[in-house]
């Protein structure tokens, strides 16, 4: 009888500024509120609200690169690229994401300039200065003190190529093929694991990869970014339609897993995933 395969990660990907394109690493650190480098600015509007893809779709289009002292790229079609210093931790004030307040530190003005100048609509660009502080998990899936970056709503999101698979099966059997097969970008994870079953995250609860050891928190549930194609920031119909007939789990539209770490390490691409529980 052949052994299973073992599962391994195939991909990560850090995303500097919320709702902004990312990229490829070979190896991050794992923090206790996510990749370092992943999510510690986002750009919010006139009245300190988070702006993403959801209201302004070419945030698809613009790109982020952490550099090594703290500091983000950002590029975007017809701007120059712009590097934008970590700001003193002083001065914080409330920003709004998801409708809880979060303390944060504004960039540069040249930054607020450059996003405005892009979307065509005034916004600022702030920065997260204390993760271990400002921004508690919910409470209804978190540890005492544990905290999340400007992520969603957990430090880390984890996809299967399996289940990407799976999924656009069932978009090509749907009533909008043309619009598949989607590829893992419109989804945002963190890491991609390859050599499971479709769909085997739905019964991981702890999982270690490499040196790290994560709490698998709940699934994730998806929202209209899902439907933006991430090179032109057009909309569609998938995969919500499709995840709203194959993958509704209560009112959520489900693919992936928000993980949460139980300790601090290194993961790897390549490195073994292994199911504890």
């Amino acid at each position: 009888m052949e052994s299973p395969i073992q599962p391994v990660v195939r991909h990560i990907n850090v995303y500097p500024v919320k709702s902004v394109g990312g990229y490829r690493l070979d190896e991050v650190p794992v923090e206790p509120w996510g990749p370092a480098g992943d999510r510690r600015w986002m750009v919010v509007d006139a009245a300190g609200k988070a702006v993403t893809q959801r209201e302004q779709a070419r945030l698809a289009l613009a790109a982020a690169r952490a550099l090594p002292d703290g500091s983000v790229r950002l590029s975007a079609p017809g701007r120059q690229d712009l590097t934008v210093a970590v700001p003193e931790p002083i001065g914080a004030s409330a920003v709004t994401l998801f409708g809880k307040k979060v303390e944060a530190i504004a960039a540069d003005e040249s930054a607020h300039q450059w996003f405005s100048d892009y979307l065509g609509v005034e916004v600022r660009l702030v920065h997260l200065d204390d993760p271990a502080t400002r921004r508690p998990i919910d409470p209804d899936f978190a540890l005492p003190g544990e905290t999340v970056s400007f992520a969603d709503g957990f430090p880390l999101l984890i996809a299967t190529t399996a289940s990407l698979e799976a999924l656009n099966s069932l978009i090509a059997q749907g009533g909008h093929p043309h619009e598949g097969p989607l590829p893992m970008n419109r989804f945002r994870p963190n890491v991609v694991v390859d050599g499971t079953e479709a769909w085997a995250e739905d019964h991981w609860s702890r999982i270690a990869i490499g040196e790290v050891v994560f709490r698998v928190a709940k699934p994730c549930g998806r929202c209209v970014i899902t439907t933006t194609n991430q090179t032109t920031a057009e909309r569609g119909r998938e995969p919500l339609r499709t995840l709203g007939r194959h993958r509704r789990f209560g009112t959520k539209l489900v693919f992936g897993q928000n993980v949460v770490p139980e300790r601090t390490g290194v993961i790897r691409t390549g490195d073994p995933v292994r199911v504890l529980a």
